[in-house]
């Protein structure tokens, strides 16, 4: 069994240079987005946030991190990654109860019911939430840069340990990458699924097979897209039944 730590490791080794995650807002009203993050920017984004969970919130083997935010998004993906790191279990189920909460919304009633809490702000060049938080909530704009680029777990977790809680089912670290479509070596995958599990699963499996992804927020593209076919799109990601079109 490859730990998704190993996997990013490996992608990294093989060609830091080469974009991990390719991200388009098409929301309506969104951003308008575009953000291209390397292998080793991942890489950065990852150690970071497993080096705040470890170090800044105690988060070990055991541990349920409540990663609450929108797929398909680049930042769901450094987060996701991150808590495996750490071998640490995500959820996202939202009426999972969990250890921390990495959330958009820092003020409501999930926020209550969690140990620690993450806002994050969505936007790739915001600073700082945009808000005044309440005492104890980690502005991530703001305090992420201040953990070290490079990360070494504690404790490291076992296969049958329990790496994703989705839509009532848990997924062992062993089973990560078990029973997913099958995807090219090297592809350049396209991935809008709005499904948060099966999308923090469709990024590990990209990684995995030394491809990369582009993530597109909103409807999804019509073939032939223009900018897909400047980004040399050569697959599209299956996703679940109902969770095609616009984010949840």
């Amino acid at each position: 069994m490859q730990l998704p730590a190993h996997i990013l490791a490996q992608a990294v080794a093989t060609d830091a240079t080469r974009p991990a995650l390719t991200y388009y807002d098409d929301t309506p009203g969104g951003a308008g987005e575009r953000i291209e993050i390397s292998r080793a920017v991942l890489r950065t984004w990852v150690a970071k946030a497993a080096n705040a969970l470890q170090e800044g919130m105690d988060v070990a083997p055991g541990s349920v991190v409540l990663v609450d935010l929108p797929a398909p998004h680049w930042r769901l993906a450094y987060w996701a990654l991150a808590v495996w790191s750490v071998g640490a279990t995500l959820t996202v189920d939202t009426h999972e109860g969990a250890d921390v909460l990495v959330t958009t919304d820092p003020d409501s009633e999930l926020a209550d019911d969690c140990d620690e809490v993450v806002a994050v702000a969505l936007a790739g060049l915001a600073r700082s939430f945009g808000s005044e938080l309440r005492s104890g909530v980690m502005d991530e704009a703001a305090e992420l840069a201040s953990y070290a680029d490079d990360f070494t777990a504690w404790d490291e977790c076992a296969a049958d340990d329990t790496a994703l809680v989705t839509g009532g089912e848990r997924v062992s670290y062993a089973d990560l990458l078990s029973d997913l479509p099958e995807l090219p070596t090297g592809a350049r995958s396209l991935v809008t699924g709005t499904d948060p599990g099966h999308f923090v699963r469709q990024v590990l499996q990209v990684l995995a097979s030394d491809g990369s992804a582009v993530l597109v927020r909103g409807a999804a593209p019509a073939d032939g897209d223009s900018r897909m076919v400047a980004e040399r799109v050569d697959h599209r990601a299956g996703v679940p039944a109902g969770q095609v079109g616009p984010d949840r």
